[in-house]
């Protein structure tokens, strides 16, 4: 899924949600507007003198997509607010004593508009830097491997941990309750995966560049976790239920039928979706990966999230283990 920001909101808006993005862009571009109430802001003529365009450019922009603009930063001054501009810049910056209205960018409205328009070469030169940088701001918070990314989230590691309890309790069942030989396990996980996320094993490695060696489950977000879990433990218990009523080991067909069944739950399905949302979006942003079949499910990365997975409160597998060290021990305990 090519990433073109004049086409794409979901694009625009997973870039300026990514503060620490913004934060480098704003480094790196070295532009400031003026202080007001405690953030820099960017008069219309100023936007336009940035992106060599007409204020007449920018007003159309605005006009034509004024809700998005808005939502990052855009505003109107009027009355008292622009009084207090008044007084502040006097006849300095695009005022004058008769004007009652005054729009102003912040610097992720600036962005956002260079992110739209088309008449720009100034404009489309950032939108590459932008694209290459963010990959670079993600790659770099993250240790400089994205692939475990999905472990820098605080509730990852108690999240596997139960996981592994539901992953056991699903193979103790199919070897109890099933009459099938080994091959079984991996072909009612691909079932799993296949129901949840539209990928059987080897797809999802393909699409993440994993090796042999790495485990599926590691790079895992805790919504997919807990999903697979509730899959697992669910299935276990049918499979029980299904043996006790008919006395024997089941068939592949029987199995299969099982299966099936609880998939079509419609009670699963918000639990499902959320799974699906999340891999799709956080993937297509945070690991510049795109799920084919999972497409449809791409939205924007809101900034919790990003903050969840690069921010100061983030850490890696190995900090957490170690913050963690007394949680488990109580657990094992009980």
């Amino acid at each position: 899924m090519k990433k073109e920001l004049v086409e794409s909101a979901v694009d625009r808006k997973n870039i300026l949600n990514n503060s620490f993005a913004v934060n480098e862009l704003q480094r790196q571009l070295g532009i400031k507007g003026v202080l007001f109430n405690d953030e820099y802001r960017f008069t219309t003529q100023q936007v336009a003198d940035f992106y060599e365009v007409s204020v007449r450019t920018i007003r159309r922009y605005l006009a034509q997509f004024s809700d998005e603009l808005r939502a990052s930063g855009y505003i109107d001054l009027e009355t008292e607010a622009l009084d207090l501009w008044k007084a502040q810049f006097g006849s300095d910056i695009d005022v004058t004593t008769k004007l009652t209205r005054l729009g102003l960018f912040n610097f992720k409205a600036l962005l956002n508009i260079g992110f739209l328009l088309r008449e720009s070469e100034k404009a489309r030169i950032l939108r590459g830097l932008v694209l290459n940088l963010v990959i670079n701001v993600v790659a770099k918070r993250a240790g400089g491997d994205t692939k475990y990314i999905n472990q820098r989230e605080d509730s990852y590691l108690l999240t596997m941990y139960a996981g592994e309890g539901y992953r056991k309790e699903f193979t103790g069942a199919l070897d109890r309750y099933v009459d099938l030989g080994p091959f079984k396990y991996g072909v009612y996980t691909n079932k799993i995966y296949a129901s949840i996320f539209k990928e059987h094993a080897n797809e999802y490695k393909k699409i993440l560049s994993l090796s042999t060696k790495d485990k599926i489950r590691d790079t895992m977000y805790s919504e997919v976790l807990t999903t697979i879990a509730m899959y697992e433990t669910g299935l276990a218990h049918e499979l029980r239920k299904e043996y006790e009523h008919l006395g024997r080991k089941l068939t592949s067909s029987e199995t299969d039928k099982i299966f099936k069944d609880f998939e079509d739950n419609p009670a699963f399905l918000p639990q499902i979706e959320v799974a699906r949302r999340k891999m799709a979006s956080r993937d297509y942003r945070l690991r510049d990966t795109t799920h084919p079949k999972l497409e449809d499910y791409i939205g924007p990365v809101d900034a919790d999230d990003f903050e969840r997975f690069l921010g100061e409160k983030s850490a890696d597998l190995a900090e957490q283990i170690e913050r963690s060290k007394e949680v488990f021990k109580r657990l094992k305990d009980q």
